[in-house]
């Protein structure tokens, strides 16, 4: 590894086509934090990120000595190096209950997503979206119940699944409101938060625009 030099300031570095990364800067825009958001093509890192991180992966984030490369570690550490406003559960059980459902969205959903984002037209990714709509279409009554994901409060689950919903669109996938009301409900609420408005980059703008 190369000498790292040291920052003065928080350094975030992103992919910003990437639901890995959008739900990191969720958290950082919720918050509130001063930090340095550097886009970058997964395809051409620069080289001081292989001197950073060892797998010279995206996202990453830098806090002085401090580096991590693992979305949810992030998300973790953010939450309690800025304790407002709090995105996980004071209580052990009920933070035990979100990091479930974030480790449940990861085996469910983010696979798919991955899936179909990396190969749009084949036909492994046709099965592939279809299983995800399926999935969500039946997972729609559970946004109903809270204002929330299954919570009054905005959560660091919320986080997790607002990126994906945001890209259905380049998923190919349309849900509509007779079909999943709760659920598109719960997408107007997220989506109009002054926080999920301020992480959008430019290319996640452009999804939806």
């Amino acid at each position: 590894m190369g000498v790292v030099t040291k920052r003065s300031s928080m350094t975030f570095f992103s992919d910003p086509a990437s639901h890995y990364s959008h739900r990191v800067r969720i958290v950082l825009a919720e918050k509130g934090v001063t930090v340095d958001v550097v886009d970058v093509d997964p395809d051409n890192p620069p080289e001081e990120l292989s001197d950073l991180n060892p797998y010279n992966a995206l996202p990453t984030l830098v806090d002085r000595d401090l580096v991590l490369y693992e979305p949810n570690i992030m998300m973790e550490y953010l939450d309690e190096r800025f304790p407002h406003p709090p995105l996980l559960p004071v209580y052990p059980v009920a933070r035990a209950n979100s990091r479930l459902m974030i480790h449940r969205i990861q085996k469910d959903w983010c696979g798919l997503v991955d899936q179909i984002l990396a190969q749009p037209n084949a036909k492994a990714s046709d099965a592939a979206r279809k299983e995800l709509r399926e999935s969500l279409l039946a997972t729609a009554p559970l946004f109903g119940e809270m204002p929330y994901f299954l919570s009054e409060e905005f959560t660091i689950v919320d986080c997790c699944i607002g990126p994906i919903l945001w890209r259905l669109p380049a998923l190919g996938i349309e849900l509509s409101e007779k079909q999943a009301k709760p659920l598109v409900k719960y997408m107007e609420r997220l989506f109009q938060r002054e926080g999920f408005k301020a992480s959008l980059s430019d290319i996640e703008e452009d999804i939806r625009s």
